[in-house]
């Protein structure tokens, strides 16, 4: 059985909570938001995603606090954590210590989603299995397309005003209206792009596999062992000397997706589709067309 911490009012004099949290899920933009927010709003110290409400619940929120002792205290602070979106406790622990905390839910075309994380995970060793295998798992990946499923339930826990529900197709269409909408969500200054090279930049993308999967698993494995004993100078060496660039890198390009896999993928996820639809009234219609 989880501990049950106790529920912590959303401004406290002791701990330096969110104002807003950034859900996800994966691969919808969330690196490109973290990096179009830097130095305009707080963030947690030296991490992305803390994944506290979904992973790392046991070690208390006095440890999530210390994250965001340094943060000006002038600017609201916030964490972008994209497995929360699907993570069965986070609505509720977030509602229970953030009451009035902002969601951020970036959501993109399930199927060119899923393909980009798969593309991710064989980056890193972190599976061996076909695409189409992972579109039949239960595994975290793909539950994480259940958008209407999972938004209702962010909806219900924290309130339908304080989710802001952000599309992908509107970051790729006019990114600095993307970003306005989100500041002024959040309560911050609009942030110009002008000049910034996340204007017409994807971030984060993954083009090519390993060289060798095994290698790429190991060397995961082994980032991760450092990361949990906070060694970023080792980490900071290995990058320098190669290590990681030999080992999640130098496979063959990964292909567009397979036409007729496509079709069935976007026949099977049609009803979740219509769905968000009717939640957010706006025309999804291209999410259910095949594209290639």
């Amino acid at each position: 059985m989880e501990p049950e911490l106790a529920a912590t009012p959303r401004r406290s004099s002791a701990l330096r909570l969110p104002d807003f949290i950034a859900v996800g899920p994966p691969r919808t933009g969330t690196t490109w938001l973290y990096r179009a927010l830097s130095g305009h709003v707080g963030l947690a110290r030296d991490t992305k995603e803390t994944d506290f409400f979904s992973d790392h619940y046991d070690r208390g929120l006095e440890w999530y606090a210390e994250l965001f002792a340094g943060c000006d205290p002038k600017l609201p602070a916030g964490e972008i954590s994209p497995n929360y979106f699907a993570a069965a406790e986070a609505p509720e622990r977030i509602a229970r210590h953030i009451p009035g905390c902002r969601i951020i839910c970036t959501l993109r075309d399930p199927v060119e989603r899923l393909y980009s994380f798969y593309r991710l995970m064989r980056h890193n060793g972190w599976t061996r299995v076909t695409f189409e295998q992972l579109t039949y798992s239960e595994l975290p990946a793909t539950q994480a397309n259940r958008y209407a499923h999972h938004l209702a339930r962010w909806r219900e826990r924290v309130g339908q005003e304080n989710v802001l529900v952000a599309l992908y197709d509107d970051l790729e269409a006019d990114p600095q209206r993307f970003l306005d909408s989100i500041c002024e969500f959040i309560g911050i200054p609009a942030i110009s792009l002008a000049g910034s090279p996340l204007l017409n930049k994807r971030v984060n993308s993954v083009t090519h596999g390993p060289r060798v999967a095994i290698l790429a698993e190991q060397a995961w494995r082994l980032r991760q062992w450092l990361q949990a004993r906070g060694a970023r100078t080792a980490i900071t060496v290995l990058r320098k000397a190669g290590l990681w660039r030999f080992a999640f890198r130098g496979g063959g390009e990964f292909g567009p997706l397979d036409p007729a896999l496509e079709r069935r993928l976007r026949k099977r996820l049609r009803p979740e589709i219509e769905a968000l639809e009717a939640m957010l009234g706006r025309d999804l219609s291209a999410w259910r067309t095949p594209v290639r």
